[in-house]
């Protein structure tokens, strides 16, 4: 995201209180627009269904279908997208940008063919209307290319662009919900469908924004498989980070606050609402890491490894070294700041004004929000550390930061889900903690010995691994040679 970082710098170096809000409205919506298009799209839907007259179980049902969507999407995409950045930046690095486009129809067609039929067997059995269910399946294809578009889009700095477009989805769809609503269309087909139009607009922008950057390449769209073999602990490490972010939710459902609403759809609302209000104490560290940890940190770093690369001194590396960490300390320390005074301003806030909402809080929902806004403080601090520690290339330390983040939050929710609801969200706060303290004690260690890593812990003898994924995408790549050398001698014949 440090191209993003860098155009919105400008921003935030102009003064006046209007212009900082206006970097900082740039700068969230850029870095978390699509999860802030969903969360807003739930509470406008909220308040719309509650327009359209509908039943509490007809609001719990829409909610679910969203929720559900939305995991599933993220879960599929996850699998792919720590692969397709590290190969977006091995391409942009290697100046191939011509590579990079093509890897985005290879990922997206692989992930809608697979996600596409197996949430559509769960659908079919799901027991919702076969209207429903068509519904769900195109907004979980428009998000799978969403988050896609999202992963490559880090390279574009039109943030103009991204910005409008985030705008015109919102309105857009919930004006066309309200006049649903006052027509007195179907309240869950209405609002399905405005939910698709409004991430429609999204996918076919984004996807303007990504072609108008990136030229069409000629390279196979499955090329990019082979980063698989090259990174395998990158595969896991999104599997990781899904799983500790949504698998406590989910154990939530079934807990004694959760509730079957229909079918195979559970929930826990209870629990869900003040979740999604908590998680957005995390975007000012999402937004702060790319705005000035990344900007300010990744000079040093590319000054510090131009010199191994391009023949500096050992005075100039080790001086180069020192910069770089102490750049890295101030920024990260004065994240951890931000975060803490914007956890507590959430806390004191959200406990006065969010019972003022017709949401339905209580004391015991404001209690787990409580603990949920230091739980998601804790992973919004552990996740930045952790993308330090992918700099490095230390995919391995990272996936097991993410493993230990998933395996403590799934386990000590599974075991506090039955006690006293003022336990609820510990769970899922350990596993921020845990994250947090071994993501921050592992990268110390890693900086401490950083030129032993880097000249030290490299293989004598450079070996590629080649499974069954890089055979595919040798054939593939072998098939579209083929058919390219084809078109050439047609085009020859033609003239």
């Amino acid at each position: 995201m440090a191209g993003i970082g860098f155009e919105l710098k400008k921003l935030f170096s102009k003064k006046g209180l209007f212009a900082i809000l206006r970097a900082y409205g740039y700068a969230g919506i850029v870095c978390s627009g699509p999860m802030i298009l969903g969360i807003v799209l739930i509470l406008g839907i909220h308040i719309l269904s509650m327009i359209g007259g509908a039943s509490e179980n007809t609001q719990n049902l829409l909610n679910a279908m969203i929720t559900y969507t939305l995991f599933y999407s993220l879960f599929v995409s996850n699998l792919f997208s720590m692969i397709t950045t590290r190969y977006t930046a091995d391409c942009m690095y290697m100046g191939k940008n011509a590579h990079v486009l093509p890897s985005f129809y290879g990922s997206i067609s692989i992930m809608l063919v697979f996600g596409c039929i197996t949430y559509a067997i769960f659908l079919c059995n799901a027991g919702i209307q076969p209207i429903y269910q068509i519904l769900c399946l195109t907004l979980f294809g428009e998000l799978i290319i969403v988050w896609t578009e999202i992963t490559y889009l880090s390279a574009v700095k039109d943030y103009k662009g991204i910005l409008w477009t985030f705008f015109v989805a919102l309105l857009v769809a919930l004006f066309i919900g309200y006049l649903l609503m006052i027509n007195k269309m179907p309240v869950v087909v209405s609002l399905l469908s405005i939910i698709c139009i409004g991430y429609g607009i999204m996918m076919v922008w984004y996807y303007y924004l990504l072609v108008e950057y990136f030229p069409q390449g000629k390279v196979s769209s499955f090329y990019f498989l082979k980063w698989f073999d090259k990174y395998p602990s990158l595969t896991f490490l999104g599997l990781f980070m899904s799983a500790g972010l949504f698998i406590h939710l989910i154990l939530m459902w079934f807990s004694p606050i959760g509730i079957k609403i229909q079918g195979l759809f559970y929930g826990a609302p209870s629990y869900d609402v003040p979740a999604l209000f908590a998680f957005l104490s995390t975007l000012i560290t999402t937004i702060n890491f790319v705005t000035s940890v990344e900007v300010n940190f990744y000079p040093k770093y590319k000054n510090y490894f131009g010199l191994f690369n391009f023949g500096g001194s050992l005075t100039d590396i080790q001086q180069a070294e020192v910069e770089m960490k102490v750049t890295l300390q101030n920024e990260m320390e004065y994240t951890f700041t931000k975060q803490f005074f914007v956890t507590l301003i959430f806390i004191i806030v959200g406990s006065i004004f969010l019972p003022l909402l017709p949401l339905g809080f209580t004391d015991q929902t404001l209690g787990i929000y409580r603990v949920l806004c230091v739980g998601y403080a804790f992973y919004a601090i552990g996740n930045s550390l952790m993308l330090i520690t992918l700099y490095f290339s230390d995919n391995k330390g990272a996936s097991i930061a993410g493993g230990l983040f998933a395996l403590v939050s799934c386990i000590g929710t599974l075991i506090l889900r039955s006690e006293s609801s003022k336990y609820y969200g510990f769970g899922f706060v350990a596993g921020g903690v845990v994250f947090t303290l071994y993501s921050l004690i592992h990268l110390w260690r890693y900086l401490k010995n950083l030129m032993y890593h880097v000249l030290s812990t490299q293989p004598i003898v450079a070996a590629d691994r080649c499974t069954v994924i890089t055979k595919w995408s040798n054939r593939f790549e072998e098939r579209y040679e083929r058919m390219q050398r084809k078109q050439s001698r047609r085009n020859q014949y033609e003239e």
